[in-house]
């Protein structure tokens, strides 16, 4: 018996297959992408068939299929089923029945080969059928462990065998460790400005994989033969780190022996090339868009019309319909050649609407026909400035960052077009720098070649003196982060440099921020240089504060920190000190994974600092340090300002200036301003830059002719040759413009394979179209005669309208991805946004008067909606049209508010589905109308969720979401032709009646039913100087008098600064009225007084605040708001916010206290505890909740210290 079972190990150590043998297998590979919840949607795919493998030689094998079905599943487990794709069927088998070679020894299988023309993605399915083959038998181990490659790459697999004692059959389990490969078969692709983060993907996302296969061994005379063999692979996805409610796919592969027989006949297989070994090969990304599946034949004559249709679908607004066809358009576009493109250019580019869209979408051919499509640009120059900086910015940005392309890209850096404006020459050399950071993060080591041209520029930058220049290679250096620039960098540097350096801080402040990225790639050497920079007392103090912050990027240790934190104690200038403190007190709440350690330092540090500079006053220099976590990358953004020559104009400080913000110290700064002219030419007097997640991609100078140029342009005296009246004069002959910019914002894919051979993608799509349209003419009476001085004395009329919006859509994507079919999850999100606008406006600036009238609304105007669902999708190449996008939580049986279109079929959950009791549907629709104006604005929502939601991050987001803020027409009072708007602002000191009012527009409406004119009187007060804007805001008709409301304001500057607004409603039989008094005593006291109903009668309230400074006593402020009676609606709405105020005193860190207050009354009282700090207390009728030391700025004050037991003077 013991031999019988020491044979049966022999022979089932030896695995493989006899040449002379002919093996039938049946095949079935599933997958399935849902919630893995009962009665929601899935989708999934199925392939079966039927294998058979015969021998070549003694290690070369023949594998042919037969019998193949491809089939589709999308809807609800158990009352849905898989569906044959009879056309796809018929594509796959077509090439599935050219034999297929391949190598097996012992287990394994390699070199696999088949015809040319069979496509990498059929090669692959194949490589799912001969996975089933590959393992590895020890017959001295029932349990062991190693390395090799299989279809996920080369990965960690653990086995387990048992022997049947009955049949003598070996049972091996294997389990393959996807999440620990050292060759994985897995790619990620994103943008220049978003670098995968490990740390952060690892927490921000949980993907977690698990593959097992169990395989059924039968000892033969020839050796191990595999009968049966079970492949499941597992995988839960969620975009939230947590446990749970995730989206799940679950692949398994089924391959059962049928028979055994002798070969008959060799058969001739013709010509074969070798595919490679069993690991999965990713197809063209590029190409295979996950959220779209349309054919790629003729896509030339395809793309020029999507193009067209674009750009007529979008002239004048934004149809929020098209942002799919953009999708589609960049797809095309990756499939033409060069020359494909090049037709498309010469087709459009006579035309500004098409040519602007061909332009922005052509961005997306990230590889060499998009530089060699610009290098034809630049070199025949028939692109303008403009059109160049857009089209090359993005281009570098989603360019693939490969050697051959980087090293192509360099071009650009000698072009003579580059240099023709000076804008377009910083984004060259900008971009480029970023090009070669993304090229650098994926290239290790980089190589020194890609950033030579920046360095070359640097150093002749240097050499010449040329501050300019140095700027812009420091800033192109700094977007590289190469480490191989930091020696070119420190001849930069004063007190680092080997030679002395004299340069302004504009360069000095280039070099020192130009290390900011190189920091995370050579943290040591950058930490020495910063920490020498930061330690030089004579040093500028922005300088100082810049080494500080990039310091803190090279992620410096605990002892370190440490350091620091010491060398701040000893430190003499504040403003270092109070930014130090700040940048590590924001350090300290950073929330990034990567981020931890340092934040805990940070935390220690301030700890330290905070007894001795935990005060300091806010008008020290201070830092604000924001980033946030988005479960891919870190992404931050940066807008900067530098004002050297701004700093040197106002050196001297602002003779006359208080600090009091008055009008006073806005006269003493423009006195100030006034020498500007002082300044020299070649330097800016402000320098403003942007970054996206540390590539800087902007910046500007203001240099003093610009400011030139923009005085004499608005000058009273200009005539007919400056700027200003050219725009004058177009608009009095009438102009219309448009413009649309679509952006492909986040393009994010991730690939893995799966044991069918097919890839699993996890994509992120974040797509935009802007647009703004101004169609606008104007007129002047009188005529100009030359000088924009008349404006002052003319009536201007300006008629417009227009259009200003975008419509932004998010796509995640979880599924399969090939070019010939897709199943998974995907969640879609619309956001549009559109404001149209038509409207008048009549000018008079020497008489203060504005007229502006609106024409009535007559339609529902969608000025903001959000829109979004999960779906379980289903498409294949064969018959695209027929796509499947079921939402994953069924619709109720009473909601036919959403049916998913997919081309020209539609896909709805059955109508027989009833509404559960885990169904949880709530509609929304609320208006505050106007039947004056005969306009309303509403919010509407709806929510279609299951009650499970509550459990999972996930499921808030899962289920139909609409929100949409509308202005809707409503029935008015009377017939409504137009709202007009008017503003009076001519002093006066009685106001006009009502009736008087009444009667004035009654007139004018009859003489012109589209024009109503309002004048006033002028008069003087017994009492002072009253100032009286009249406002007026009505609803005209023909021949019916106008209704809506009239408002008067008075001020009275001394002897205390009292006001009087009275608000009237406009009609007959009405006596609706606001009245609003009030009273500021400065440093004193404020006092509101606001009435309304008839005669201002029916309702009250008043508002009182005091500035409370007594000897001894620390400032303080109160203030009350009293009511006697209000309006029982408004009464609701206080009630309903009263109740959120408890928690939101909580999350503030208040402390309340339940006691009984005056009844109707809330008071505050804030008092000064310090120099930068106040106390508060908020007293409602039934409790109290205050905080105290918040910090706070305070005004300056005239002594020197602060102490709260002592009188301060403002």
């Amino acid at each position: 018996m013991k031999g019988l079972i020491l044979c049966c190990l022999v022979a089932l150590a030896k695995l493989g297959l006899n040449p002379n043998k002919t093996y039938e297998y049946k095949y079935v590979g599933t997958v399935n992408f849902g919630l893995g919840i009962p009665n929601l949607a899935q989708s999934g795919t199925r392939m079966s068939c039927k294998i058979k493998i015969r021998g070549v030689s003694e290690q070369t094998f023949v594998l042919q299929v037969s019998d193949f079905s491809s089939e589709e599943f999308n809807g609800v487990e158990g009352k849905n089923e898989f569906e044959v794709s009879a056309k796809l069927t018929e594509r796959i088998a077509s090439q599935l029945v050219k034999p297929f070679m391949f190598d097996y020894v012992a287990g394994h299988v390699d070199n696999i080969r088949s015809s040319a023309e069979i496509s990498d993605t059929i090669v692959n399915i194949v490589r799912g059928m001969l996975g089933s083959f590959q393992l590895t038998v020890k017959i001295t181990q029932r349990i062991y462990e190693l390395e090799e490659a299989g279809i996920h790459g080369k990965c960690q697999s653990s086995y387990a065998t048992e022997i049947n004692a009955e049949t003598n059959d070996m049972t091996i389990t294997q389990v393959v460790d996807v999440n620990n490969c050292r060759e994985k078969a897995a790619i990620y692709k994103g943008l220049a400005t978003a670098v995968l983060d490990p740390v952060s993907r690892q927490r921000g996302e949980s993907v977690v994989s698990t593959v097992r296969s169990v395989y059924t061994v039968k000892p033969t005379v020839e050796g191990g033969l595999i009968t049966m063999a079970h492949g499941l692979e597992q995988q839960n996805f969620s975009p939230f780190n947590v446990k749970g409610g995730n989206f799940k796919m679950e692949a398994t592969t089924e391959m059962v022996l049928l028979s055994v027989n002798d070969t008959a006949r060799a058969l001739p297989l013709g010509s074969t090339e070798s595919k490679g070994n069993l690991v999965f090969k990713f197809v063209d990304a590029e190409v295979n868009v996950p959220i779209v599946m349309q054919n790629l034949d003729n896509p030339i004559a395809k793309a020029a019309e999507l193009i067209k249709h674009l750009a007529e679908a979008n002239r004048y607004q934004i149809d929020t319909t098209t942002s799919e066809d953009t999708i589609k358009l960049y797809q095309l576009l990756r499939v033409i050649p060069y020359e494909g493109l090049d037709v498309l250019w010469k087709q459009f580019a006579g035309n500004e609407e098409n040519r602007r869209w061909f332009l922005d979408m052509i961005v997306e051919v990230n590889d060499a026909r998009i530089l060699k499509f610009l290098e034809t640009r630049f070199q025949t120059g028939d692109l303008s400035a403009n059109e160049a900086l857009q089209t090359l910015l993005l281009a570098f940005d989603h360019l693939q960052a490969v050697p051959d392309l980087v090293e192509m890209a360099k071009m650009f850096l000698t072009m003579p077009f580059s240099k023709s404006n000076v804008y377009l020459w910083q984004t060259v050399v900008l971009s480029y720098g970023s090009l070669v950071y993304k090229h650098c993060a994926y290239y290790t080591p980089c190589p020194v070649a890609a950033v030579q041209p920046l360095l070359d520029m640097a150093r002749e930058s240097l050499s010449n003196g040329n501050h300019t220049d140095m700027v812009i290679a420091l800033k192109a250096l700094g977007n590289a982060g190469h480490p191989g620039s930091i020696k070119t960098i420190m001849r930069f540097l004063p007190g680092v440099a080997a030679t002395p350096v004299d340069l302004p801080p504009r360069v000095l402040s280039a070099a020192v921020q130009s290390m900011r990225l190189i920091a995370a790639r050579d943290p040591q050497i950058v930490q020495e240089i910063t920490m020498s920079l930061f330690l030089q007392k004579k040093l500028a103090t922005e300088l100082r504060m810049l080494a500080f912050m990039i310091l803190f990027d090279t992620k410096p240790s605990m002892a370190l920190v440490s350091i620091v934190t010491v060398h701040l104690q000893e430190e003499k200038d504040l403003h270092v000190i109070s930014f130090a403190y700040s940048y590590l007190k924001s350090f300290s709440r950073s929330s990034t994974p990567n981020n931890h350690f340092l934040s805990t330092a940070c935390n220690v540090a301030v700890k330290i600092l905070a007894p001795r500079f935990g005060r300091l006053s806010y008008h020290y220099s201070k830092a604000m340090r924001m980033d946030w976590f988005n479960g891919m990358e870190n992404f931050t953004l940066l807008l900067g300002i530098h004002a050297e020559g701004l700093v040197e104009l106002l050196g001297n400080g602002i003779p006359g200036f208080k600090g009091d913000l008055s009008f006073s110290d806005f006269q003493a700064v423009l006195n100030v301003l006034k020498n500007w002219e002082v300044l020299p030419n070649d330097k800016p007097i402000m320098t403003a830059y942007s970054r996206v997640s540390g590539q800087e991609w902007f910046y500007a100078d203001l240099k003093k002719e610009t400011i030139d140029a923009l005085i004499k342009s608005v000058s009273l005296s200009a005539g007919k040759g400056s700027s200003l009246w050219v725009v004058i004069e177009s608009l009095q002959r009438g102009v219309s413009w448009h413009w649309t910019k679509p952006y492909l914002i986040v393009e994010v894919r991730y690939f893995q394979a799966t044991i069918l051979g097919l890839p699993l993608e996890i994509s992120k799509y974040y797509e935009s179209i802007s647009g703004i349209t101004v169609n606008a003419k104007a007129t002047t009476n009188p005529p100009l005669n030359g000088q924009l001085g008349q404006l002052l004395t003319s009536d201007i009329s300006l008629e417009t309208d227009g259009f200003i919006g975008f419509t932004k859509d998010f796509w995640v994507y979880y599924g399969i991805n090939t070019e010939l079919f897709q199943c998974g999850s995907e969640f879609k999100a619309k956001t549009p946004l559109s404001i149209p606008w038509k409207f008048t406006v009549k000018i008079n600036i020497a008489e203060k008067k504005f007229e502006l009238d609106f024409p009535s609304c007559k339609e529902d105007i969608a000025i903001y909606s959000v829109n979004s669902n999960v779906y379980a999708v289903t498409r294949n190449i064969e018959e695209p049209e027929l796509a499947k996008m079921t939402p994953i939580i069924p619709n109720p049986i009473d909601s036919n508010a959403e049916v998913v279109h997919s081309g020209p079929t539609a896909v709805k959950p059955d109508s027989d589905q009833t509404l559960t009791t885990n169904t949880w549907n709530q509609r929304d629709n609320m208006c505050a109308e106007s039947n004056i104006y005969g306009v309303g604005l509403c919010v509407e929502s709806e929510f279609r969720r299951e009650y499970y939601h509550d459990e999972y991050p996930l499921y808030y987001f899962l289920g139909y979401t609409h929100m949409a803020f509308k202005v809707v027409p409503v029935q008015s009072i009377k017939p409504v032709d137009k709202i007009h708007f008017e503003v009076n602002a001519s002093p006066s000191g009685h106001p006009v009646s009502t009736r008087q009012l009444l009667e004035t527009l009654r007139r004018l409406s009859m003489e012109d039913n589209q024009q109503v004119r309002l004048s006033s009187d002028s008069a003087s007060s017994e009492r002072g100087s009253h100032q009286r804007p009249d406002d007026n805001l009505m609803e005209v008709s023909n021949s019916i008098k106008p209704e809506g409301y009239d408002a008067v304001f008075y001020y009275t500057p001394k002897p205390s600064k009292s006001t009087q607004l009275i608000v009237s409603q406009v009609g007959e039989n009405i006596n609706w009225k606001m009245c609003i008094n009030t009273t500021v005593k400065p440093h004193v006291e404020a006092m509101a007084n606001i009435r309304w109903g008839a005669e201002c009668q029916t309702y009250g309230m008043s508002i009182t605040s005091e500035n409370a400074r007594f000897p001894g006593a620390k400032p303080k402020i109160n203030a009350k708001i009293q009511w006697t009676t209000i309006p029982k609606n408004l009464a609701e709405v206080c009630t309903r916010f009263e109740s959120y105020i408890p928690g939101i005193a909580l999350l503030l860190d208040f402390y309340q206290k339940h006691e009984k207050n005056v009844k109707q009354e809330i008071s505050a009282s804030l008092v000064a505890t310090s120099a930068d700090s106040i106390d508060v207390t908020i007293k409602f009728p039934e409790y109290t909740v205050y905080r105290q030391a918040i910090p706070f700025p305070l005004p300056p004050a005239t002594s020197t210290s602060f102490n709260g037991t002592s009188e301060t003077q403002q």
